[in-house]
């Protein structure tokens, strides 16, 4: 309920969503589900080896543990972007930097 001098509860979801945006990300949502539903975008056995890292504006960057998965998510680009389309919606993610980590 709002209290007498017109604050109205929100969501925290709004303000982080906000906080992204100020900071140069997608928003809380599009994060949330980029970094959510990983494993359903690229399939378990790619998860066990690569990882969102960070979403810059509408780039993907994707750590992975060695160059084999880095070649591999290099040549399935296209189709991985189709899937975080579905996932996430049009716009989101539009281009994925792959990088080797240990």
């Amino acid at each position: 309920m709002p209290d007498p001098e017109g604050w109205a509860p929100h969501r925290i979801g709004d303000d982080l969503d906000a906080v992204l945006r100020r900071a140069g990300g997608s928003g809380g949502m599009a994060t949330t589900v980029v970094f959510g539903r990983w494993e359903e975008a690229v399939g378990a056995a790619v998860a066990a080896h690569a990882r969102p890292l960070c979403l810059n504006g509408t780039t993907l960057v994707v750590g992975v543990d060695g160059p084999a998965y880095a070649t591999q998510l290099r040549l399935l680009n296209a189709q991985l972007l189709s899937r975080l389309r579905d996932l996430a919606g049009p716009g989101v993610v539009e281009s994925v930097d792959v990088r080797v980590r240990p």
